[in-house]
C-alpha cells in the first residue's frame, strides 16, 4: 500500500520551483493545479486552493545517515531553524527542522543506530 498527503496552497508555482530545485524531490504527476511530488518513497503533493494555505503538521523527510541531514542542512541552512542535534534521545533520531515558502514546517532527519 502507498499514499499522499495532500495541502492546499495559493502559490503552486513557487512551491514546485521550491520542491524540485531546493528539496529535490521529483515531480510524480502534474494535473496542473495539483502537483504530486516524489522523494524516496514518500509521495507529498499541493493543490490551488483560493484562501489560507495549509500549514498544519510536519512534512518529514527521512535520510539515511548523519552525514546526508548535515548535506541537506549545508544546502538549505537559509530556510532552517537552528543547527541539526539529537533533540529527542528517546526516539534516537537526529534532526533539524526548517520552512517552506509558505510557512509549512518542515523536518529533516535519520534514525541513528545503537553504534552512534
Amino acid at each position: 500500500m502507498s499514499g499522499i498527503v495532500f495541502f492546499g496552497t495559493e502559490d503552486i508555482s513557487r512551491l514546485k520551483k521550491f520542491y524540485t530545485e531546493r528539496i529535490g524531490a521529483r515531480i510524480w504527476k502534474d494535473q496542473r493545479d495539483c502537483i504530486i511530488f516524489r522523494k524516496g518513497d514518500f509521495r507529498f503533493a499541493f493543490c490551488e486552493r483560493e484562501g489560507k494555505p495549509e500549514t498544519c503538521g510536519i512534512i518529514t523527510f527521512v535520510f539515511d545517515s548523519r552525514d546526508t541531514v548535515d548535506k541537506v542542512y549545508y544546502r538549505l541552512e537559509d530556510i532552517a531553524e537552528g543547527e541539526p542535534e539529537s533533540r529527542v534521545p528517546h526516539y534516537n533520531i537526529y534532526q533539524f527542522f526548517g520552512k517552506d515558502p509558505e510557512g509549512r514546517t518542515l523536518e529533516f532527519q535519520c534514525f541513528l543506530d545503537e553504534s552512534e
